[in-house]
């Protein structure tokens, strides 16, 4: 690494928590699909800041309403009426089959006000005792104490934090019977993504998904999706559930909703909604003025633009060339996995090796678990830089076969 590099980590070390696992790299620089190190060397983005900048790094559309709206009004609080809020609650709910939005800061935030949601719509609306939340084993809903305690994984994500919230239950991953069996009285909703990201690209099966909203419609408890990862045309439709035919009762979203701006939202029914009254919730930052009018930009062009086409399109390129790779290599990769742009490449071990090798030769992705590389690429990035980290991977798996021989 460069000395510019060590400086930097240097410092950092003296001043931040060091809560995160960085990768050896450092950006100053970042457009389209490519990142730029402290020394000029460019990457091929394939995370987009963990599926933020679905719509490319600097779009130049995004930054001209931001330096627009930011010489207008920047923040006021939700104490006062804001028209650019209420146009992006507009937009977002052109998308799909909910009612209301509440805006928030981040999909932590999202999550937590779904579940808040939840158990207040169960005791002021239905005036029914129920405040249970379940999750799916391997899933991720935030690092709140309620969402950290949703998450269906243990470990450092949760050791330390005790005692955590009550009435969370987890349940296996697609095992349809253990949910119905959980679902009780006590119920008020069940939360889970359509395809788990930060457990390891994990799409889950669309009769598992059908069954699931049906059993929480007998027992009258909420079906909840969270679309934090997943939403905003990254599977290849606008939201991840509209891939499965079912209409949650509420769904969260953050991510890439402004591109890189934090802000997080929960979209639900109309009836679901009357479980938040005035003073029930709040946010100081959520919706603002800048956030709300580049997260609007960001719904146009991605209606405008056909991004969710345009995800699966790409998306589905991708996978053909990895599983051709696989092909080639099937002691080293077990399987890939995936919605649109949301791909995993299971690995057979081990992946650290792998993943160092890549940042090598410019690709920026990320490991999940060890062995899973995790492709979240902008939506916007070409054909070209797909077909190209394939090849790349191909050619890394192809030399250390060599070197083994």
């Amino acid at each position: 690494m460069s000395s510019k590099y060590d400086a930097l980590v240097a410092r950092e070390k003296k001043v931040l928590f060091q809560t995160y696992g960085r990768y050896p790299l450092a950006f100053e620089k970042a457009q389209g699909a490519r990142l730029t190190d402290l020394d000029g060397k460019e990457y091929v983005d394939l995370l987009a800041g963990i599926a933020v900048a679905n719509l490319g790094h600097s779009n130049p559309e995004l930054l001209a309403v931001m330096a627009e709206q930011a010489k207008e009004l920047l923040h006021i609080s939700n104490l006062f009426y804001q028209p650019r809020q209420v146009e992006l609650a507009e937009l977002l709910l052109t998308t799909c089959a909910c009612d209301r939005v509440f805006f928030c800061n981040s999909g932590a935030e999202a999550n937590e006000a779904a579940i808040k949601l939840a158990r207040r719509y169960m005791r002021t609306v239905r005036y029914k005792d129920a405040g249970e939340i379940i999750t799916l084993s391997g899933s991720f809903h935030g690092r709140t104490l309620a969402t950290l305690t949703a998450t269906g994984q243990g470990g450092r994500i949760k050791e330390g934090f005790e005692p955590l919230p009550a009435d969370f239950t987890t349940v296996p991953f697609g095992d349809i019977e253990a949910l119905r069996a959980a679902v009780t009285q006590k119920t008020a909703a069940v939360l889970m993504e359509m395809v788990q990201g930060e457990g390891g690209v994990l799409p889950l099966p669309e009769a598992y998904v059908q069954e699931a909203a049906e059993i929480c419609r007998e027992a009258g408890c909420l079906f909840m999706v969270d679309e934090v990862q997943t939403g905003m045309c990254r599977t290849g439709k606008f939201w991840a559930h509209q891939h499965y035919g079912v209409e949650p009762d509420v769904f969260t979203t953050s991510k890439a909703l402004a591109n890189g701006l934090p802000m997080g939202a929960m979209l639900a029914k109309e009836y679901v909604s009357k479980g938040f009254v005035p003073g029930s919730h709040a946010t100081t930052f959520g919706g603002g003025g800048v956030v709300s009018a580049v997260a609007a930009k960001v719904v146009q062009i991605m209606k405008r633009d056909d991004i969710a086409g345009r995800a699966r399109d790409l998306g589905q390129l991708a996978v053909e060339a990895f599983r051709k790779v696989a092909a080639k290599h099937p002691q080293r990769i077990s399987g890939v996995r995936g919605l649109g742009l949301m791909i995993g490449i299971v690995l057979s071990g081990p992946g650290a090796e792998i993943h160092a090798a890549l940042r090598e030769r410019g690709f920026v992705c990320n490991l999940a678990h060890g062995t899973v590389l995790r492709l979240l690429p902008p939506l916007t990035i070409g054909a070209e830089d797909l077909l190209a980290f394939a090849a790349a991977l191909d050619d890394i798996l192809s030399t250390d076969k060599q070197n083994a021989s």
